[in-house]
């Protein structure tokens, strides 16, 4: 993938087919269980990005948190995608309070190159992929998590790094808890059990077979994954290249210093930015969302912070050899327009 187009051709001349290779390349970005809960519609050199409330989460994301988080994220990709064909966003977020749904309006008017550090974050969106497991015992590039650091303020929120083994412990053990809590709520189970397809199926959402290890790499500290397969055996066969211990990582905290939509939405932009550039040093990551969906359990991670921020994710850091498998609903049928314009170009 080039940061913009293919070698010798021109940018999409005109603003349908700058939308459709922008959404082509925002429904790349990450979402709670690959729920995709995004909707764009195209008018003239403008999009609207929707949560689409239909995909939302609602027994583990009752408040549609993580669906906007998801939308936030699908966003800074867009944005990301117009820097690559050298356009300049224009970004309205939540801009109708009577249309909660409502995420953003996105324009493009003027022209400027992307940055290296921008052309780098680009070729990283269709590379990317969320990880399930543990790491190799590699140490992390030197500078990679102050630029992480900044790349979250930027967005208005924060990343901590669990720099303790007490801190790290503590993480682990809520996030144990949550799991197991969650598994207790059968609607929770029917709910996971709607997004995690059996291998060989078709569907171009939720989380796939090729998608996770079909055995548990346990850590230490543990940080348990999702049980997508319910003991079914499904997943990727690990490889031999890989080495018989596992580690946890480097352990992350994503937080705002407010909580409800607007941060939300900051909060994957945020995300995205650092997976992304953790991606562009060589570094996979693995997000773990269930200390956030039990509210008491969230509660007690508040109150460690102990400066009244919001958390909003858990992240592991680190290096992999094997790279899982995503899959991604096509442009038609996430973007409406006044007209076709789904022939998005292949680079995107």
């Amino acid at each position: 993938m080039t940061a913009s187009v293919e070698p010798g051709l021109r940018p999409p001349p005109t603003a349908e087919q700058v939308a459709a290779f922008v959404v082509a390349t925002a429904v790349w970005a990450p979402s709670v269980h690959n729920t995709q809960p995004w909707q764009f519609a195209a008018e003239r050199s403008e999009l609207t990005l929707r949560a689409d409330a239909a995909r939302q989460l609602t027994v583990a994301d009752s408040h549609g948190r993580e669906m906007l988080m998801s939308c936030g994220a699908a966003l800074f990709t867009a944005k990301l995608a117009l820097r690559s064909l050298g356009y300049v966003p224009e970004t309205r977020v939540l801009p109708d309070a009577a249309d909660p749904l409502l995420v953003a309006r996105l324009r493009w008017r003027r022209q400027a190159a992307p940055t290296l550090a921008e052309d780098r974050l680009f070729n990283q969106v269709m590379r990317r992929r969320t990880h399930r497991g543990g790491f190799e015992p590699v140490p992390p590039p030197p500078g990679l998590i102050e630029a992480l650091r900044q790349n979250a303020a930027r967005h208005d929120a924060a990343l901590r790094v669990a720099i303790t083994d007490q801190a790290r412990a503590a993480l682990a053990s809520i996030t144990e808890m949550a799991e197991r809590v969650e598994r207790l709520n059968s609607g929770y189970v029917r709910e996971l059990a709607a997004w995690a397809p059996p291998p060989g199926s078709s569907r171009l959402d939720g989380v796939s077979a090729s998608a996770y290890p079909a055995r548990a790499e346990p850590t230490s500290p543990n940080f348990p994954a999702r049980d997508f397969a319910r003991g079914r055996g499904w997943g990727l066969r690990s490889s031999t290249r890989i080495s018989a211990a596992r580690f946890t990582g480097i352990v992350c905290l994503l937080t705002t210093p407010a909580d409800g939509p607007a941060s939300w939405v900051g909060a994957g932009q945020a995300l995205q930015s650092v997976l992304l550039t953790s991606a562009a040093w060589g570094v996979a990551a693995a997000l773990h969302s269930q200390p956030v969906e039990v509210g008491w359990l969230r509660e007690e991670l508040r109150h460690e912070l102990g400066d009244g921020s919001y958390p909003q994710l858990v992240l592991r850091l680190g290096t992999v050899i094997e790279d899982a498998i995503s899959v991604r609903r096509p442009v038609a049928s996430v973007l409406t327009a006044s007209r076709a314009i789904f022939d998005a170009p292949k680079s995107a």
